[in-house]
């Protein structure tokens, strides 16, 4: 029997915004964690230069995989040999081949609530049961040892997101060494989602292999590099794993984009550039947490990291996809409904992506503010 999928609700969201956009109306796309700038520009300059110069074909960098070793030594002071390194078409192959690696149908696989969708559907999809764990306030929206402690039987596996999507909330390094621990005592593997690394407003984070050797590690260019559209990604492994993960990578998608490599390996020393990105949306969630306040939106997650401001609108509405969609059609912002996040509580939250230009920011604002104003009066006004 194949596992009932929920769909990506903000995936419907963005594909109104298109046809709005095409009608000739003014849209601000805040609905996808996508970076709305390109490629660092040394980058696309080497992708220039490979188009005229390479062939290509199907690839895999062993530069590139050195660069990635490198970037864990000099960043984390963590040695890995390339052959744990594999090159994955995006983030979202790489989770695949995570699951599959490390666990058969069946498996039990806890996951935060709210959490990514795809870490659900994926999971049911392959046939293995995602445990989601409630995390609200009190846990700074983040999965933790005390409740993973309380799981019984223990699960076989854990997804771990710091930062993590829709909150931006990061797991601290004392928490994040005693999750190591438990999972360790427990038996239970670790696949870690550190695919926003890079984009923190509380100081560097640690990757989950300085405190687990035996942890999958996934990784992208699509969110820090910008570089979404090249589809792009990384996995670490653990060295038992290597030969299983090898077969399945050759089976299920031979390699990523030739393309693409060549410009990662470039885009890996644009720092300058790349920081200026991270300046921006620093920027752009002090204008969003100041804003949102004034427009009733008081209860929010802590935005640590990533680009995204996880609000509660219970107060509006709870019905979250129809609340975005009226938001869209009304001012042309774009925003995801809580419900791909939390199937549970996400009928009262909204996810903002402030993954754009400042600008854009602004005007979002200057749009939703009287939006706002009048169904927070018309909320004070119902009657009880």
């Amino acid at each position: 029997m194949r596992p009932a999928i929920d769909p990506f609700y903000a995936i419907a969201i963005s594909r109104r915004a298109h046809e709005l956009k095409q009608q000739g109306r003014s849209i601000i796309h805040m609905e996808f964690g996508q970076p709305s700038t390109g490629a660092p520009a040394a980058a696309i300059a080497r992708a220039h230069q490979v188009l005229d110069s390479d062939g290509m074909g199907y690839w895999e960098s062993e530069p590139l995989k050195q660069r990635i070793a490198r970037y864990y030594r000099d960043r984390h002071g963590v040695e890995i040999g390339t052959e744990r390194i594999f090159l994955t078409n995006g983030a979202s192959p790489a989770l695949v081949l995570a699951l599959q690696s490390l666990f058969d149908p069946g498996a039990r696989i806890a996951i935060a609530r709210p959490g990514y969708v795809a870490y659900r559907n994926v999971t049911r999809a392959l046939h293995m049961e995602p445990i989601e764990i409630d995390c609200g306030p009190d846990t700074h929206f983040q999965l933790s040892a005390t409740a993973l402690t309380a799981l019984a039987p223990a699960p076989d596996g854990v997804i771990l997101s710091s930062p993590a999507n829709p909150t931006g909330s990061v797991i601290p390094a004392e928490e994040l060494t005693a999750i190591a621990r438990l999972c360790r005592d427990r038996g239970v593997r670790i696949i870690s989602d550190e695919i926003y690394h890079g984009l923190s407003y509380v100081g560097p984070l640690p990757t989950a292999l300085s405190v687990a050797d035996d942890a999958i590690i996934l990784n992208s260019f699509s969110k820090y590099y910008s570089m979404a559209g090249w589809r792009l990604g990384w996995m670490i492994v653990p060295e038992a794993l290597i030969p299983t993960t090898r077969a399945l990578i050759g089976n299920l998608f031979l390699t990523p984009p030739s393309l693409a490599q060549h410009a990662a390996l470039v885009a890996f020393d644009c720092t300058e550039e790349l920081e200026g990105h991270v300046a921006t949306y620093r920027r752009n969630r002090d204008l969003m947490l100041n804003a949102l306040p004034m427009l009733g939106l008081t209860r929010i997650a802590p935005p640590d990291g990533a680009f995204y401001i996880y609000a509660d609108i219970g107060h509006l509405t709870d019905d979250s996809l129809a609340f975005c969609g009226r938001l869209l059609e009304d001012t042309g912002v774009a925003t995801a409904p809580g419900l791909d996040f939390d199937p549970v509580n996400g009928h009262r939250f909204i996810r903002f992506s402030f993954a754009v230009s400042t600008a854009e920011v602004e005007d979002a604002l200057s749009r939703i503010t009287p939006w706002f104003a009048e169904r927070t009066k018309d909320a004070c006004t119902a009657p009880a």
